[in-house]
């Protein structure tokens, strides 16, 4: 029993110290993102973890209020970057979302399109550069690029193998008594999908969402190489955050990646109760 105890006591203590070390990138950009130009452009001794004046000069400086201390030029400011990045993450992953669940579960109910698992997984074995020299001559030639609706369709179609495979598993591993029951009852299967299938179905679609929406937000290379101006996203944003008199601007950088943190961590509190069952779906089956 005392052995039990000491071994519990040192997990705890290695669950803690690896969150220790985890925290500590996300206690530096919030340390960062209060302070001012002085303190973030220190080295050496003068480097603080905390900021001794904590300021919201930087926040103020990506929307665009110029502070005395930090006297730079931007071309835009952050709150377009966010509105870019919130339209096409979000339509992106309604796109996939959509179509990724009704190919999912055609093919786990029917067994039709035995080639289609393969030529979906097929969008992310090559190298994404290989793959966005096409999509660029496409996307210039259909008027696409550094458009919103040009961005959210890519995203869509990139991310579409990701809920693909996700919610086939989850499929195949619900059970299929309960569709031929309420077929036999009269439902047609349009109504069995909509009525049942979906409902028993809201964890692992909401896990599934939060997935492909971080990995839509997140993107660069896309971004990138798609925008050019009106509609750029925040990770191209703030890579174009610099100066030539203090170099990389750190500060708000900082700030606009504790801006950018925001939206996934309120997804996932807000599906939190269906996120937890749909990362145990099908864990308990026999």
């Amino acid at each position: 029993m005392q052995r039990s105890v000491i071994f519990e006591l040192i997990r705890y203590c290695l669950v803690l110290i690896a969150l220790f070390f985890a925290m500590i990138p996300v206690f530096w950009m919030i340390s960062m993102a209060f302070k001012p130009i002085a303190e973030w452009t220190a080295s050496g001794a003068d480097l603080t973890w905390w900021p001794k004046a904590p300021t919201l000069d930087n926040f103020r400086f990506i929307f665009g209020q110029n502070t005395n201390a930090l006297i730079v030029e931007l071309e835009r400011t952050a709150g377009r970057a966010i509105l870019a990045s919130l339209l096409s993450s979000v339509i992106g992953t309604l796109i996939a979302m959509v179509v990724g669940t009704s190919a999912a579960y055609g093919l786990s109910r029917y067994n039709y399109g035995k080639n289609l698992p393969l030529a979906l997984i097929q969008l992310r074995l090559f190298p994404p550069l290989a793959v966005m020299i096409p999509v660029m001559i496409m996307w210039t030639f259909l008027n696409l690029v550094d458009t919103w609706w040009g961005l959210s369709l890519i995203y869509g179609i990139v991310t579409l193998p990701f809920s693909f495979w996700l919610m086939k598993t989850y499929f195949d591993e619900m059970p299929k008594e309960i569709e031929e029951a309420a077929l036999v009852e009269g439902c047609s299967r349009f109504r069995v999908f909509t009525r049942i299938t979906l409902p028993m179905m809201a964890g692992p679609l909401a896990s599934s969402a939060l997935l492909v929406f971080i990995l839509n937000w997140s993107d660069y290379l896309i971004a990138l190489m798609l925008t050019t101006r009106e509609w750029v996203t925040i990770p191209v944003y703030m890579a174009s955050l610099s100066s030539s008199m203090t170099g990389q601007l750190y500060g708000a950088k900082a700030a606009l990646g504790l801006i950018a943190a925001i939206p996934p961590v309120i997804f996932g509190i807000a599906i939190q109760k269906h996120l937890v069952r749909g990362l145990t779906f099908g864990a308990l089956k026999q």
